[in-house]
């Protein structure tokens, strides 16, 4: 492996940390939620992918495109529900879908 496992590894946690900030700073905003999770996702995949080419087998690269194939259904589902959402109230601030859960 060309790059050192504990460099993938700091740079996983940075993007994973990234992704957490991102998702507690801008929690009224349903969008910039999602953005935070995937990056966060994109961290775990990182870290997968880096980890099974520094231990010579493919398992982390398999779990990476299971988490990429799970991503992708997420991400559809949850933009659509944002397109309804913002139909509905004409907002994206997730403090106007409150009184949705009661």
């Amino acid at each position: 492996m060309i790059v050192p496992l504990s460099h993938v590894l700091s740079l996983s946690g940075i993007l994973f940390s990234l992704g957490l900030v991102c998702l507690l700073v801008w929690r009224a905003n349903l969008i910039m939620m999602l953005i935070g999770i995937e990056i966060m996702l994109n961290a775990a995949i990182l870290a997968f992918v880096g980890g099974s080419a520094a231990w010579g087998n493919a398992d982390g690269q398999v779990f990476a495109l299971f988490i990429i194939a799970m991503t992708s259904a997420e991400v559809s589902l949850a933009l659509a529900l944002v397109v309804y959402l913002h139909r509905r109230k004409k907002t994206v601030d997730s403090d106007e879908f409150r009184e949705l859960g009661e």
